[in-house]
């Protein structure tokens, strides 16, 4: 298959953008219409028409789908894939419906085991983030653009500024920060915890809690080409994608 991520990338980005404004519009009206998924996470109208919008664009790719909204995929499958979507059509439902703001659209493309082209737009204030394996970081910000650029702190520095979640303060997170030199907590929702670390706006971003790979992908390649890495908790291995179980495993979020 002969692929050109320039063209993808621009797919992408006209997917994500297409998919904010369909939730922007569920966002104003205040008619969530919000159900529980089989894992009593929440389920809204916005979710299901992003999911829809985003499907619409990408299909023209010919490139296979796999979004968290979408039909289960058996490993079997998707185990040849050589490329495909990974999407997250709306990430942070619990921000949406919460109405704070912070919740995403992620797009990503997989090549193999690994997040080759990431797409992460941010409905609320139109920002759109996006990375390409090879070339750079950069987000479009008011109709500019600019590169994405890790600060490259040691992790023995004092007042590191970590990125930590509001709903997933746990122990083992909690045994993490103790070690660390005076550090300064930052909260925030969805793949915005990923981009403040991508954009210099944090330092780490530890996250020892559930995470599924469409939460992820988008992000770890923004990351990736900002000058970071997002690595395993206990050993200095990349996340991956397409395993058989589309949960991750415990990681960190460095700026080098």
């Amino acid at each position: 298959m002969k692929t050109d991520l320039k063209e993808l990338l621009s797919i992408a980005k006209e997917a994500s953008l297409a998919a904010g404004k369909e939730i922007i519009k569920i966002y104003e009206t205040g008619d969530f219409s919000i159900e529980a998924k089989s894992d009593n996470s929440p389920l809204t109208k916005a979710d299901t028409a992003a999911h829809q919008k985003i499907v619409s664009i990408l299909r023209k790719t010919k490139v296979p789908i796999l979004s968290e909204e979408g039909k289960e995929i058996p490993y079997e499958e998707r185990s040849k894939w050589e490329y495909f979507w990974l999407v997250d059509p709306l990430d942070g439902t619990k921000e949406f419906v919460k109405k704070n703001g912070e919740f995403t659209v992620n797009i990503a493309l997989i090549h193999r085991n690994q997040s080759v082209l990431g797409v992460v737009h941010l409905p609320t204030s139109k920002d759109l983030y996006w990375a390409m394996i090879g070339e750079g970081a950069f987000i479009e910000k008011k109709g500019e653009s600019r590169t994405l650029s890790t600060t490259n702190k040691s992790l023995s520095m004092s007042g590191l500024r970590v990125v930590a979640s509001r709903s997933h303060m746990n122990v083992e997170t909690e045994e993490y920060l103790k070690k660390l030199n005076q550090p300064k907590i930052i909260s925030i929702g969805s793949s915005l915890k990923f981009l403040l670390v991508a954009s210099g706006e944090a330092d780490l971003y530890p996250r020892f809690g559930p995470t599924m790979e469409w939460d992820t992908a988008a992000a770890h390649i923004i990351v990736n080409e900002a000058g970071g890495s997002v690595v395993l908790k206990d050993e200095n291995l990349p996340l991956i994608y397409n395993k058989k179980d589309l949960l991750n495993p415990y990681f960190i979020v460095l700026p080098f």
